[in-house]
């Protein structure tokens, strides 16, 4: 089968499609064809640098989720033919990953897409979901338990998991301020409908509280530790922030002081995309169902070959919306 093989830390146009033997069928695990996978900003933080670090066996097939068609369902409760997704768990990183035609995935990893889902949504909309509207999701009801009366704020919000965490949020009805870097960005997100879109020059916190003079109640953070001082200051008393994104580099937690950062009466919590259920995948596709959520995607890519370009284009973050690869 055709693969991306990550050897070492590379450059983006360094990434090569090799031909490898396709998985054999174990115990614990089903072995599927993969249909379809999205591009993640931790594919790219892999590639960059973190496959230098000693937990990560190389070579690996990089690749944290994909859509999938059962081939080899091994001692599961899978059938042969049954339409799947894949995510996390060390997927892509102690273990090979979606960027292949064949995957072995964990059963525990594994959780089958219902006949209603494939009904309702086009496989580039299923393909386009696991990753960015699970961390989405959970973020927004599992962590700050969003509310219809809270103002939230969503930082790094022209990203696939931003815009994915607009479109949930509305459905509750609470008031969002949503920001990026540029005005095209602003654009976009006037598009979606934000009720405050601001340009995020580095420092937003006094931005917010122009608008909301006593701090806003809940705060989606997708950027990360670099602003994180400035972030948390923009919670009114008893507010929670979520961080969820480490755009912004780990190097700067380092440099962070519970204590003395973290205003007395707010709370700091963070959404860990590692433990998904089947529960809650089924609840999240009928909420995108019932509430016609309509996934944006940027960019469709149908081979393999294709792996570079859509890295650089990530990298150059003038996407705002999903990349996926659509395979044959």
């Amino acid at each position: 089968m055709k693969a991306v093989v990550l050897e070492k830390t590379c450059k983006a146009d360094e990434l090569e499609v090799k031909e490898v033997p396709i998985p054999k069928v174990v115990k614990d695990k089903v072995l599927l064809k993969v249909k379809g996978f999205g591009i993640n900003r931790s594919e790219i933080i892999l590639r960059d640098y973190e496959a230098d670090e000693d937990y990560i066996d190389l070579p690996v097939i990089p690749g944290i989720e994909c859509i999938g068609e059962i081939v080899g369902p091994s001692n599961s409760s899978f059938k042969k033919g049954d339409i799947v997704a894949c995510l996390m768990g060390g997927m892509g990183r102690t273990f090979d990953g979606s960027y292949a035609e064949y995957a072995l995935i964990p059963i525990k990893n594994t959780f089958k897409v219902r006949e209603n889902t494939l009904k309702n949504l086009s496989l580039e909309e299923i393909i386009s979901i696991p990753e960015t509207y699970f961390t989405a999701y959970g973020s927004l009801y599992e962590c700050l338990n969003l509310k219809s009366d809270d103002v939230l704020l969503i930082r790094g919000a022209t990203s696939a998991t931003g815009i994915s965490a607009i479109q949930l949020a509305q459905i509750t009805g609470a008031k969002i301020i949503a920001t990026s870097r540029n005005q095209k960005g602003i654009e976009k997100l006037e598009k979606l409908g934000v009720d405050y879109p601001i340009i995020d020059d580095g420092d937003i916190c006094q931005k917010v509280l122009d608008i909301f003079p006593e701090g806003v109640e809940k705060v989606l953070d997708l950027i990360g530790p670099s602003k994180l001082n400035d972030t948390i200051k923009t919670l009114k008393f008893r507010g929670i922030l979520c961080i969820t994104g480490v755009l912004g580099g780990e190097e700067y937690v380092k440099n962070f002081n519970p204590i003395a950062d973290v205003p007395n009466g707010r709370y700091l919590t963070g959404f860990y995309s590692n433990y998904p259920t089947q529960k809650i995948m089924d609840d999240m596709f009928d909420f995108i169902i019932k509430n016609n959520v309509k996934p944006v995607i940027s960019a469709v890519f149908n081979s393999l070959e294709d792996i570079s370009k859509a890295h650089i284009l990530m990298e150059s973050n003038k996407v705002q919306g999903k990349i996926i690869f659509k395979l044959d």
